[in-house]
């Protein structure tokens, strides 16, 4: 039997995939949301061939390898490195983040500066999705 043109895919959500953290976003062109917060719900999804223990990927590792990235997360400020209005700087000890005429300094401790969310879920029923290929390098923060 031949896998060759078949697809496969490995997911894993659970409950404790979970962490809180405050963003905000942009809209209608110049419209910019107060900062708030969320808990969030995490899952992850992978896709390729299967290997010799006929696995895509191994799930106890996948679920761990996402415990650690939500645990980095939690009680923290979602950036968006990557947004055209959002202009996120990083220094040493700080981050500026500037929409038109509104500025923040906030700690960099307390800030996560991200290009790209794999699959979030703000609250339940509403999801953000984004698929990059494997591989395809994020751009840096401007």
């Amino acid at each position: 039997m031949s896998h060759s043109n078949s697809k496969y895919r490995v997911r894993v959500t659970k409950d404790h995939l979970v962490f809180s953290a405050a963003h905000f976003i942009t809209f209608a062109g110049n419209i910019c949301e107060r900062l708030h917060g969320h808990n969030w719900r995490v899952a992850v999804e992978l896709a390729g061939p299967l290997d010799e223990n006929q696995y895509v990927f191994d799930f106890i590792a996948l679920r761990d390898a996402a415990q650690q990235i939500v645990a980095e997360l939690d009680h923290s400020l979602l950036l968006p490195t990557l947004h055209p209005k959002i202009r996120v700087q990083a220094g040493p000890t700080e981050v500026e983040v500037r929409f038109e005429e509104r500025r923040w300094i906030l700690p960099l401790e307390d800030c996560r500066l991200l290009p790209v969310e794999v699959e979030v879920e703000e609250n339940f029923g509403q999801w953000a999705i984004c698929t990059r290929p494997l591989g395809q390098e994020a751009g840096s923060a401007t």
